[in-house]
C-alpha cells in the first residue's frame, strides 16, 4: 500500500508528540541511534546496504529510471545524506522538512516493471513510496548500521539493541511505514531481515545488475586498486546467495584480502580518537546544541570526499 501524504502527516504529528526538546530532534544526545550513527566506519557498509536495496526488483527498476546517479554520483550522495543526516541529527524542523521533501520525491517515482520478477510479472506497477518496499530500504540501513557498529566498535546490549529498534520506529515514521507493517522488537526485525534475504522478494534482474556493475566499475584508472579493495570488501558482507548474481566473484583472493582488511581495520578503529571517528554530521549537531558555528574540519572532509567523487563521474 503506498503511503500518502495524509499518512505520513498523521505519523509526523505523533513524532512531535512524542519530542521534548525540539532542538535535539527526534532523537538528541541520549539515544542509542546518535551513538550507533555516529560512527563513519558505517559508511564501509554503505555498498552493502545499496546493493541489498537494488536486490529488490521495485528499487532497481526505480534507481534506473528515476536516480541521476550514474550522470552525477556526487550530486546524489550529498542530497541523500543531507536526508539521512537532517533526520536523524537535525532539529525537529529540519527533520520534519527532509521528511515531507523526500515523500514528495518519493510521490513521483512510479512506474512498470520492465521483467518478470520474483512474485511480480513483467508490467507490474512500482511506486517508491509503498510501505512494504520503505521497509525493506529501512532495514538495510539499519541492518548494515548494526554490523558495522559490532564489527568495529564494540557489540551492543540485548537492551541497546532493543532501544536502537524503537528509536529506528521513530526514523520509520519519518516516511510514513505503519505499525502494522513494523516489526514487534528486534528479534522481529531479525527474523523479518532474514526472512526476506531467503524469499524470491529479492532477485537480480537486469536493472539490478546495472546498477551494481556500476556502483562496481572504477570511475577513473587511478583508484582501480580502491575501488577492487572495496568490492571484495563488500562482496564479503553480502548474504552467499546474492554475492554471484549481483556480479561479485569470491574466489580465495577475494576472501583472504576480505579477511585481513576487516582484522586490520578493526585493530587500527579502536584505537583512533573519537573525533577522528565521528561524522561531521554528528559533531556538528552536538556543536549546534551548545550555540557553535559548524565544525570546519567536518566541513574541508565533506568537500574532499564530494570532490574524489565528481572526478570520478
Amino acid at each position: 500500500m503506498t503511503v500518502s501524504r495524509e499518512a505520513l502527516e498523521q505519523h509526523l504529528a505523533l513524532l512531535v508528540g512524542q519530542v521534548v526538546d525540539p532542538r535535539h530532534g527526534i532523537y538528541g544526545p541520549d539515544s542509542v541511534m546518535w551513538k550507533v550513527s555516529r560512527e563513519s566506519i558505517a559508511f564501509l557498509g554503505g555498498g552493502r546496504a545499496a546493493l541489498l536495496q537494488l536486490a529488490h526488483p521495485w528499487v532497481a527498476t526505480a534507481v534506473k529510471h528515476h536516480s541521476t546517479s550514474e550522470k552525477d554520483l556526487a550530486g546524489r550522495f550529498k542530497r541523500t545524506f543531507d536526508s539521512v543526516f537532517a533526520m536523524v541529527f537535525g532539529d525537529l524542523d529540519q527533520a520534519l522538512g527532509a521528511a515531507r521533501r523526500v515523500h514528495s520525491l518519493h510521490g513521483t517515482i512510479e512506474g512498470p516493471l520492465e521483467e518478470p520478477l520474483g512474485p511480480w510479472p513483467a508490467g507490474h506497477e512500482y511506486q517508491a513510496n509503498d510501505e512494504d518496499a520503505l521497509l525493506w530500504v529501512h532495514a538495510t540501513l539499519l541492518d548494515t548500521s548494526v554490523l558495522m557498529y559490532e564489527t568495529f566498535v564494540a557489540p551492543l546490549s540485548a537492551a541497546e539493541k532493543d532501544q536502537l529498534w524503537q528509536d529506528s520506529r521513530k526514523f520509520a515514521r519519518l516516511f510514513g511505514i505503519p505499525d502494522r507493517v513494523w516489526p514487534a522488537d528486534w528479534s522481529g526485525f531479525r527474523a523479518y531481515f532474514d526472512r526476506m534475504v531467503a524469499s524470491d522478494m529479492l532477485t537480480v534482474g537486469d536493472a539490478s545488475r546495472r546498477m551494481a556493475h556500476f556502483l562496481l566499475t572504477p570511475p577513473n584508472r587511478a583508484v582501480v586498486p580502491l575501488w577492487k579493495w572495496y568490492s571484495a570488501i563488500t562482496a564479503g558482507l553480502l548474504p552467499d546467495r546474492l554475492r554471484a548474481p549481483l556480479g561479485f566473484a569470491w574466489g580465495r583472493t577475494d576472501r583472504l584480502v576480505h579477511q585481513a582488511s576487516m582484522a586490520a581495520l578493526k585493530l587500527a578503529w579502536r584505537r583512533l580518537p573519537a573525533r577522528l571517528r565521528w561524522l561531521p554530521a554528528y559533531v556538528d549537531a552536538r556543536r549546534r546544541l551548545r550555540g557553535e558555528a559548524r565544525d570546519p574540519l567536518g566541513q574541508m572532509a565533506e568537500k574532499l570526499l564530494l570532490g574524489v567523487l565528481r572526478q570520478g563521474t
